[in-house]
C-alpha cells in the first residue's frame, strides 16, 4: 500500500510539471538563454506547500478575453488570462534581486505561494449550437509569476489542418468557469495553390487618445483572414494631468515589469480590441513604444545609457533592464510564438503562405539598430545618416532579410509582403529637403543595400508595409538616386509601399480642409514617388492578395473621441502582378481625402455603420479625446 501511495503522488507531481511546462509563458523567449524563463519545478514545488490554498473556481474569471496568433499550417498560439482580478501582479520577482534577471533559483520564488491555476483548453470544428468535433485539447497551469497569463503551446501539431477555421475555448479545470469562445484560422502550407488571402493591417493604438473603433469596424465587417499589427500596440507615456477619460494605468511613465504588464492589461480591456483578438489570429511585431519612444540598441529618446540619465530620467532603471521588462511583458500578453529569439530579443520571422506569398516580419527598432534621432541630436544624425556602418536591423537580421527575399523568389512565391515598422520611401518633409532621422531615411545606406539586393537579383512583386507615422502614405518603391523612374507610368519601380495611419495616435490636425489638405498636397508636390498622402483620419487598411493582383483598401475612423461604428472608405489601390508599381490611374483617379497624384479628391463623408450595414453622410467636429 505504501508503494502505491508513493507511486500515485509521484505520478500526480509529474502530471502537474508537464502541464506547467505546457504553458509557453513559463519558457524563456530565447532557447539560448534559459535563465530568462521561470523554473517550472520551483513553481510546482510551491504549489504543493502545506499552507498553499488554491483559488476556488468561483473566485476566478477570464479577465481579458481570448486571443490567437502566429498561424502555421498545423498550429496556432492560443492566449488568455485567468485571475482573481483584472489587476496585474505587483511582484517583479522574475526580474529583480541580486541574481541574474529572471533567475530560476531565488528564495523569493521558493517561498512565494502563487496558487497555481489549472486551465483546460480545446480547439474544435463547428460553431455554437452545432456538433463540435474536438481536434486538439490540453491542460496547463498559470500563476502570478507570469501575471496569470496562459499560452496553450501544446495546441501545436495536434491535428489542425491548413487554411482551416477553428473555434477554441478555455475553462478552469473541473468547473463551469469558461472563457469566451474564440475563432482562429491556420495558414496554408508552403506548396498550397491559394486563390486569395487577406489581412487587416493596423498600427499605433494609443489608449488615452481615443477609442479603438478601427479594431471593431474591421471585426464586424469580417472581410479578412488575419490581423497584421505593425507595432505601437501600447504606449509607455504617463497620464496627462487633466485626463478624465481612458486614463493611463499606471499613471506614470512605465519602466518596471509591473508597469508594462499593467499597461498591456489596460489595453486589453477595450471591447473592440477584445472583439478583434477573439475572432482573428494576429501576426504582430513591435515598434518603439512597446519599450519607449525612439528606442534603439542603447537607449531611447527619454532614457540614455549614461549615469546621468539613469539617475535623473527614470526611477533608476537602466536602458537594458527597461527593455528586458518590456520584452518579458510583451511575450506574456501577446499571442506570439516563443521561438528562438536569439539574445532574448528576436521577433523577426517569416510565414510562407502557399505559393501565393511570403510574409516577412522585421524588427527595425529594438533588436540592433544604430543610434536614432533622440530629440537633441538631429544635427549629428544629419551628418551620419548615410554612413555605411549604420543599420536598422543589425548584420544578422539584415543578412537573414536578404536571404529571405531571395529564398521567396527562388521558391516561386508570387508576392513578398514585408511587414516593418517605418517608412522606407524617401520622403522630403519640406522644401529644404529635410529628412526624418528615425525611419529608413536616417539609415540611407541600409535602404540602399536593401534596394540593391532587390534590383540586382531581379526580385519583383515586393510590397512594403509600415505604420509608425500616424498618417497614410502610398508610394511606388524606387531607388531614386540610382534608377530611372517615370512617375506617370511607374516604370523603374521595384514594388509598392503601403504605410497606414494610426488606430488612435495623433496625426495631421484639422480642419480637414484647408489645413490637412494643404499639407498632403505639398507632400505630393515635392516627392516624385509618393502617389497618395492623407493624415487626418485614424483607421487601417485591408490587403487582399491574389495571384494576378493585390489590392489595398484604406478606411478611416471619422472620430475616436467616442466609441462608434463609423467606417469611411478613403482610397483603393491595385498592384498588378509583375508590374512592380501602382496601377494607373492611381486609386482609380479618386480619393475621399488627402492628396492624390494624377487624380481628384472628393469629400463625400459617406460612411458605413458597421453595426447596421447602413450608409450615411456624417461628420464629427472632434477627432480625439480632449
Amino acid at each position: 500500500m505504501q508503494y502505491k501511495i508513493i507511486y500515485a503522488v509521484a505520478a500526480l507531481l509529474g502530471s502537474t510539471a508537464a502541464s506547467f511546462s505546457g504553458n509557453l509563458n513559463y519558457a524563456s523567449p530565447s532557447r539560448r538563454h534559459a535563465r530568462l524563463g521561470i523554473d517550472t519545478n520551483i513553481v510546482e514545488r510551491r504549489s504543493w506547500k502545506r499552507d498553499n490554498v488554491a483559488y476556488e473556481p468561483s473566485e476566478l474569471n477570464f479577465t481579458h478575453g481570448v486571443a490567437s496568433g502566429d498561424p502555421w499550417p498545423e498550429s496556432v498560439i492560443l492566449w488568455t488570462r485567468v485571475a482573481p482580478s483584472n489587476k496585474s501582479e505587483d511582484s517583479t520577482a522574475p526580474v529583480e534581486g541580486t541574481a541574474p534577471l529572471w533567475s530560476h533559483e531565488t528564495e523569493q520564488f521558493v517561498e512565494a505561494d502563487p496558487n497555481p491555476i489549472c486551465v483546460e483548453w480545446k480547439v474544435y470544428l463547428g460553431k455554437k449550437n452545432e456538433t463540435q468535433q474536438i481536434v486538439s485539447q490540453g491542460v496547463t497551469h498559470t500563476t502570478s509569476d507570469i501575471d496569470f497569463t496562459v499560452k496553450a503551446g501544446q495546441v501545436e501539431a495536434q491535428g489542425l489542418e491548413p487554411l482551416t477555421e477553428y473555434n477554441y475555448q478555455f475553462n478552469v479545470c473541473n468547473s463551469d468557469v469558461k472563457s469566451p469562445v474564440g475563432r482562429t484560422k491556420t495558414a496554408p502550407t508552403a506548396d498550397d495553390d491559394v486563390s486569395s488571402l487577406s489581412f487587416a493591417v493596423f498600427s499605433c493604438s494609443n489608449f488615452p487618445n481615443g477609442y479603438f473603433n478601427a479594431y471593431g469596424n474591421a471585426a464586424r465587417k469580417d472581410e479578412h483572414d488575419w490581423v497584421l499589427h505593425l507595432g505601437d500596440y501600447i504606449y509607455e507615456y504617463a497620464a496627462e494631468d487633466d485626463a478624465t477619460e481612458r486614463v493611463s494605468i499606471p499613471s506614470n511613465d512605465i519602466f518596471t515589469l509591473y508597469d508594462y504588464r499593467a499597461r498591456h492589461g489596460q489595453y486589453r480591456t477595450d471591447p473592440d480590441l477584445q472583439l478583434l483578438a477573439r475572432d482573428y489570429a494576429w501576426i504582430t511585431t513591435w515598434d518603439d513604444h512597446e519599450v519607449a519612444n525612439n528606442v534603439y540598441r542603447d537607449g531611447t529618446s527619454g532614457l540614455n545609457n549614461t549615469e546621468d540619465s539613469f539617475l535623473n530620467d527614470g526611477p533608476e532603471i537602466s536602458v537594458d533592464t527597461r527593455k528586458v521588462n518590456a520584452v518579458r511583458a510583451y511575450f506574456e500578453w501577446m499571442p506570439i510564438r516563443q521561438t528562438d529569439l536569439d539574445d532574448g530579443l528576436r521577433i523577426w520571422r517569416s510565414f510562407q503562405m502557399g505559393k501565393l506569398l511570403d510574409l516577412i516580419i522585421l524588427d527595425t527598432r529594438v533588436y540592433d539598430r544604430s543610434i536614432t534621432s533622440l530629440g537633441w541630436n538631429d544635427d549629428y544624425i544629419d551628418l551620419i545618416r548615410d554612413d555605411p556602418s549604420r543599420t536598422l536591423m543589425g548584420a544578422r537580421q539584415e543578412n537573414w532579410f536578404y536571404n529571405s527575399l531571395s529564398t521567396s523568389a527562388e521558391r516561386g512565391a508570387t508576392w513578398r509582403l514585408v511587414g516593418n515598422q517605418i517608412i522606407i520611401s524617401r520622403i522630403l518633409k519640406d522644401d529644404e529637403g529635410s529628412l526624418s532621422g528615425d525611419n529608413w531615411n536616417g539609415y540611407i545606406a541600409n535602404r540602399n543595400r536593401t534596394l540593391k539586393h532587390l534590383y540586382d537579383n531581379n526580385i519583383g512583386n515586393n510590397i512594403f508595409l509600415a505604420g509608425d507615422s500616424h498618417q497614410n502614405w502610398v508610394s511606388d518603391l524606387v531607388w531614386l538616386e540610382e534608377k530611372e523612374y517615370d512617375m506617370e507610368t511607374g516604370q523603374g519601380a521595384v514594388g509598392v509601399e503601403f504605410a497606414g495611419t494610426a488606430v488612435t495616435s495623433s496625426g495631421q490636425s484639422g480642419p480637414i480642409e484647408p489645413k490637412a489638405g494643404d499639407y498632403a498636397r505639398a507632400m505630393i508636390e515635392r516627392n516624385d514617388e509618393l502617389m497618395w498622402q492623407e493624415g487626418y483620419y485614424r483607421g487601417y487598411f485591408h490587403l487582399k492578395v491574389a495571384p494576378e493582383k493585390l489590392t489595398a483598401q484604406f478606411y478611416g475612423s471619422p472620430s475616436v473621441a467616442t466609441r462608434n461604428p463609423w467606417d469611411i472608405p478613403l482610397a483603393n489601390f491595385t498592384v498588378v502582378a509583375n508590374e512592380n508599381h501602382l496601377e494607373r490611374p492611381v486609386a482609380g483617379g479618386e480619393a475621399e481625402s488627402g492628396a492624390l497624384r494624377f487624380g481628384n479628391v472628393k469629400h463625400t463623408n459617406l460612411t458605413l455603420n458597421t453595426e447596421t450595414d447602413e450608409w450615411e453622410v456624417i461628420g464629427f467636429d472632434q477627432m480625439f479625446i480632449k
